[in-house]
């Protein structure tokens, strides 16, 4: 029994370095684009790399996690992600930037699989739902790691030193939390195709895949362009731009520390609708104001409308019967970045063209799918 609490806050710690790399690097992208001179659309295709590598990654990641086992899969990228984010701070041109920011978004992916593979496992080990807590942990990661960008900004502290000290002090943390991962018995494949690096998904897994299509849209918009919006919208410095993530991420945590009794009071059917029409409801508000603390209320509501989502999303996949839990997080996250993917490219372009109306297309699919009549997505 005692390998239950500890696997337990070894996943809590997976889930919040990737989160806190992840949220250091989203709080200092209008560094990254001021010092390279780029126009929103340059950025919009740089941040396509970035999600293109963390889609390469998922296939891979999926078959990793059943031929390694997950907690060895998790520990390999949590050796490796910070190195990853270090590499984006050194790049000296677009071609490095270009190649930095897709290893790390491979690392970001691979490490997406194996943690939640991992949690899901521990879930499935207490016997109640846990995954809200999990992903509580990764928002409160981002939300620190955006909030360091700010204080580094007001310290006029580099991205290189920024993003090395973060790193180092957040891998060690996760690496002596995690310790020596335990052998696993990687399930292997019913059928011959046990080799193959893609399973595809049954037909109630695509609709999952569906929901965190739309989901990941919103999401990847408030990481990747809401520093951005809100220097275009309401005048503010770089420093404060970072804090509407942290906004995000914050009401994340919170909505997420209660997740578990708010999926098991409304059921995750109505959960999942209510949560859609509070994000729309978060986007009207960002969008109509011009003022950064009715913004930062809008980035709170939208944080509280995607909060409990996609964790129902990844537990229900890791539970699908008729495919590997490796595999299904796989195609799940895969569905889920290829909408990330047109989010991040559009929302370049059409801020280019639009500026802050831009995120308005990008982020609304997301509530309108999660509101729909049909959508769910509950545990096995």
């Amino acid at each position: 029994m005692t390998r239950i609490p500890r696997q337990r806050w070894a996943v809590v710690f997976a889930f919040a370095f990737n989160g806190l790399l992840f949220g250091v690097w989203a709080g200092r992208i209008p560094a990254i684009k001021e010092t390279f001179s780029l126009d929103s659309s340059s950025l919009g295709l740089l941040l396509l790399v970035l999600a293109g590598g963390a889609i390469m990654s998922f296939p891979v990641a999926g078959m990793l996690s059943e031929r390694l086992g997950v907690q060895k899969l998790t520990t390999i990228c949590a050796w490796v992600y910070g190195p990853a984010l270090v590499t984006v701070s050194l790049a000296g041109s677009l071609p490095t930037l270009a190649a930095a920011l897709f290893l790390f978004g491979m690392l970001h992916g691979a490490m997406d699989v194996a943690m939640n593979g991992w949690g899901a496992k521990v879930e499935q080990r207490l016997g109640r739902s846990v995954m809200p807590f999990f992903h509580a942990m990764f928002s409160l990661g981002a939300g620190i790691g955006a909030i360091t960008g700010y204080v580094a900004v007001h310290l006029e502290i580099s991205t290189v030193t920024h993003f090395s000290a973060v790193s180092l002090l957040g891998a060690v943390l996760t690496l002596a939390v995690i310790g020596k991962p335990e052998n696993e018995r990687p399930r292997l494949a019913a059928t011959n195709d046990q080799s193959s690096a893609f399973e595809w998904p049954s037909t109630t897994l695509l609709l999952v895949g569906l929901v965190a299509f739309s989901v990941s849209m919103g999401e990847g918009a408030m990481a990747d362009w809401s520093a951005v919006f809100l220097r275009a919208s309401t005048g503010t410095g770089e420093a404060q731009a970072a804090l509407g993530y942290a906004a995000f991420s914050a009401a994340m945590v919170a909505t997420r520390l209660m997740g578990s009794r708010i999926v098991t009071l409304l059921g995750p059917a109505l959960t999942t609708r209510l949560s859609g029409s509070i994000a729309c409801a978060g986007l009207l508000l960002t969008i109509s104001s011009s003022t950064l603390g009715l913004s930062l209320v809008g980035f709170s509501l939208v944080g509280i409308g995607y909060a409990v989502v996609m964790p129902l999303v990844f537990a229900r996949a890791a539970n699908d019967e008729k495919t590997q839990p490796g595999h299904a997080i796989a195609a799940v996250s895969t569905l889920a970045y290829w909408r990330d993917v047109a989010g991040t490219a559009a929302g370049g372009l059409r801020c280019q063209l639009y500026r802050p109306a831009q995120l308005v297309p990008d982020a609304c699919p997301a509530g309108t799918a999660c509101s729909a009549p049909g959508s769910q997505a509950r545990h096995a």
